[in-house]
């Protein structure tokens, strides 16, 4: 009866903590899940759900050690190796990225996200026909895939771009 009480209310602050997140309020989203973290150290949610907070705030650093205590909790956790790619990559460590992509692939070769994602960080780092074959791979087992159809056409474009101006100059 007592821990049924306790999980609705944690349960209540997660997703008063999302909304604060949904307004952007991040200071306020933090501090729910910090006060769900010191009754669950080990709730996976809070601690996910704080990396993504971190890393909208640009506090990539703090929200990679809030991913890292997931996977220790849950090392397959999908859900905190793609954000923890996420966060390398907007920190522009792409080859970091690239092995969180390549972890969660290792657990779900069909994550079309994480072949989506793998295509971005690759896609920044050059690699464009390497990046259009992920946006293919993921499309194909998410055809709805907006992220990988848009990214894959705009790799298309760079690689045209690349080569006219490649003939243009020789």
């Amino acid at each position: 009866m007592l821990s049924g009480i306790v999980n609705n209310k944690i349960n209540m602050m997660l997703a008063e903590a999302y909304e604060y997140v949904e307004d952007e309020n991040y200071s306020d989203a933090l501090k729910l899940y910090n006060s769900v973290l010191k009754k669950e150290p080990d709730n996976i949610s809070a601690l996910v759900d704080k990396g993504v907070t971190l890393q909208n705030m640009g506090r990539f650093k703090l929200a990679i050690r809030s991913y890292d205590k997931a996977l220790v909790i849950s090392p397959d956790n999908l859900d905190a190796l793609l954000n923890k790619g996420a966060t390398f990559h907007s920190d522009q460590k792409y080859q970091k990225a690239i092995r969180c992509y390549d972890e969660a692939l290792r657990i779900d070769k069909k994550s079309a996200m994480a072949l989506a994602y793998k295509g971005l960080s690759l896609g920044e780092m050059g690699k464009l026909q390497d990046a259009i074959k992920h946006f293919k791979k993921a499309l194909s087992i998410d055809h709805q895939y907006d992220l990988a159809s848009i990214s894959k056409e705009v790799a298309q474009e760079l690689l045209k771009s690349i080569k006219a101006n490649k003939i243009k100059t020789q």
